[in-house]
């Protein structure tokens, strides 16, 4: 039999068939019984080759964009494999009814959501993103994995450069919103800080024109302008006159939070694993979300208090030699920033920075590689080492090394023993590998 073919026009009779195989796959490794292979393109790979495979792994159907692949009544013949996708994931978004809760932002986005997930949890079926699954793909699919059990969605959105947030909220159609932060990233794309800001502030674009609302953190300033005309819901530490106000108590090592309502009398305190007073914006603005949505505050204080950082991502990791910080997931100039400034105030001897370059900063680069080194310059640390071109460049006589290969075999010889470490980099450089050396 001949392959279907489905137009854009045509999504509806494909939903349908979505609606009766709902689980979607996008790698052909992966084929549970009954579900949709799409056959998506990259640089280095093209779906198309995998969609035979995927049928035979389990898959009912596979969706493909070259017609040389579609041989029989089991794959479906579109004219872009990813613009289906998108299609598909819209549609079924606009049969959903729930309150869905868009996430971006610089820094904090998945840490942000995955607290707000563990706090909403205590009262309700949630669907959030998994990993940080935030992209053109991932989105998608997360948006199809939503079901009628599920109450509540939450669905971050990276970007890296300009108009993606706004293709992500067309499909996800959020009618809440967060901006975690706003701060130096992935530059080569945005070309400047005010291009992040326009770029995250494609959330707020889609809220307004939807009569969305907003969770917005009082800390973050350039967050007041572009917000105009929404409702917001606000919170900040230190900013009294936010609807929450959090104030940290401790941080020696791990985060102590303080937080109170304007309507309330009385504070609520929790001791969290995190470390880094940088993570209190995003466990604030989980207590806001999850009291909005009327989860108690005993219930907030437990998944606050029960949630441990995973991924490289403000983990602390006692070894047989060290205590480590290991904050390796990513790094930009603002997050390195903030991740020193703490590191810096913490009460714990013998410190010592393992920095690794931040990518993707353009033009940029040499200047913001250059700023943290003279950040380093006004501390103390007992030791610090620098991994990547970039620092090696501006490194001023500190210990640097080209790649983390050459650490680790610095390592070898000349081990740390007894000492607070703090890792951070992006993710692409590879601090990770040096943690089973210290």
């Amino acid at each position: 039999m001949n392959a279907f073919y489905f137009t854009g026009k045509m999504i509806k009779k494909l939903y349908k068939l979505y609606l009766q195989h709902p689980i979607i796959t996008t790698d052909s490794r992966i084929c549970p019984k009954n579900s949709i292979f799409f056959a998506l393109k990259g640089e280095n790979f093209n779906g198309n080759v995998f969609a035979l495979s995927a049928l035979a792994k389990g898959c009912s159907y596979a969706i493909v964009d070259e017609k040389e692949f579609a041989t029989d009544n089991r794959f479906i013949l579109v004219d872009n494999t990813l613009d289906t996708l998108h299609k598909l994931a819209e549609h079924h978004r606009k049969q959903l009814t729930i309150p869905v809760i868009g996430i971006t932002g610089t820094n904090g986005k998945t840490t942000t959501k995955e607290l707000i997930a563990a706090v909403l949890s205590k009262k309700y079926n949630v669907l959030y993103t998994q990993e940080n699954f935030n992209n053109h793909i991932g989105v998608p699919l997360t948006v199809l994995r939503i079901t009628k059990k599920h109450d509540i969605a939450i669905i971050e959105m990276g970007a890296n450069h300009p108009g993606e947030i706004k293709m992500l909220t067309e499909i996800a159609r959020p009618n809440f919103g967060i901006i975690t932060s706003i701060g130096k990233a992935h530059l080569e794309g945005f070309g400047s800080l005010e291009g992040v800001l326009a770029t995250k502030g494609e959330l707020y674009d889609f809220l307004r024109k939807s009569n969305g609302k907003i969770f917005r953190n009082e800390n973050v300033e350039c967050l007041k302008p572009i917000s105009a005309g929404l409702e917001a819901i606000t919170y900040g530490i230190n900013i009294e006159s936010a609807s929450v106000c959090g104030k940290i108590i401790s941080e020696s090592p791990f985060v102590t939070l303080s937080w109170y309502e304007q309507q309330e009398t009385e504070a609520q305190t929790v001791t969290t694993h995190f470390i880094g007073a940088y993570n209190a914006s995003n466990m604030l603005a989980a207590v806001t979300v999850g009291r909005y949505f009327g989860v108690v505050s005993a219930d907030i204080v437990s998944a606050l208090h029960d949630y441990i950082p995973q991924n490289n991502r403000s983990q602390l990791v006692k070894t047989s030699k060290n205590t480590l910080i290991i904050d390796a997931y990513n790094a930009n100039p603002t997050s390195m920033e903030a991740a020193l400034n703490s590191f810096r105030n913490m009460e714990i001897p013998h410190k010592v920075v393992i920095l690794g370059d931040m990518l993707e900063l353009g033009l940029e680069s040499a200047k913001e590689h250059q700023a943290i080194v003279e950040i380093l310059k006004k501390n103390s640390f007992d030791d610090i080492f620098l991994v990547g071109k970039c620092f090696a460049e501006v490194s001023a006589g500190y210990k640097s090394f080209t790649d983390i290969n050459q650490l680790s075999l610095f390592l070898e010889i000349h081990p740390l023993i007894n000492k607070s470490i703090l890792i951070k980099g992006s993710h692409g450089i590879g601090l990770q590998k040096i943690i089973d050396k210290l």
